[in-house]
């Protein structure tokens, strides 16, 4: 039986690392407060409202996403490596929500969100999370629906980790129902007075 050279005998393939694309020559930072049901994309082929009604800048994506019913503070660029620091979970960079619950937390409940609830994926980590007097913001379009019969509560939770749908699920898991949830905070970038549908640039060594 005849032995194939060794020149034609197949050989491991290679695996080639990707280089990390350079830096944009002029690195940017945008903070966009995100409206209610709005898109954390730039298209969308239902028509759905997207990112491309609100910013017209060219070559900045998403830093992380924020839900389509939830508001507030979303970072977008064009630096991928400044676009991993702010997304990548080994980062632990503090994101924080002011949070309409349905109900009157217990003490129990704010606990239990602070020792960081199971869910259906694992246990969340530690948060974050006091009581909080309702904040002034902007109306939401369309309003937040009330049962008349059970009141309301707003919370801050600052968390460190980003699964979908994360502080609902969290709320929900102690018996304490998210009805509205706006971001305001990403680790030193704040949302301060934008409003809904507004941006504006950021430096990007921050």
């Amino acid at each position: 039986m005849k032995q194939r050279p060794r020149s034609a005998q197949s050989s491991p393939p290679q695996r080639f690392r990707r280089k990390p694309a350079p830096p944009p020559a002029e690195p940017r930072l945008v903070a966009l407060n995100k409206p209610f049901d709005v898109l954390t994309q730039f298209t969308d082929g239902d028509g759905r409202a997207t990112l491309r009604d609100y910013v017209d800048i060219p070559g900045v994506y998403p830093a992380g996403r924020l839900d389509r019913d939830s508001e507030g503070l979303l970072l977008l660029t064009n630096d991928g490596r400044l676009q991993a620091r702010i997304t990548d979970p080994k980062h632990k960079l503090a994101k924080t929500y002011w949070v309409q619950v349905e109900g009157e937390p217990s003490e129990q409940q704010l606990a239990q969100l602070r020792a960081g609830p199971e869910l259906n994926d694992g246990p969340t980590r530690p948060a974050e999370v006091e009581q909080i007097d309702e904040p002034t913001l902007w109306p939401r379009n369309p309003p937040v629906r009330f049962r008349k019969s059970i009141p309301t509560s707003w919370l801050a939770i600052t968390i460190r980790e980003g699964r979908n749908r994360q502080v609902r699920r969290m709320t929900a898991a102690v018996g304490l129902p998210t009805l509205r949830l706006v971001r305001v905070r990403i680790g030193d970038w704040a949302l301060d007075d934008l409003q809904p549908g507004e941006w504006r640039e950021l430096p990007s060594s921050s």
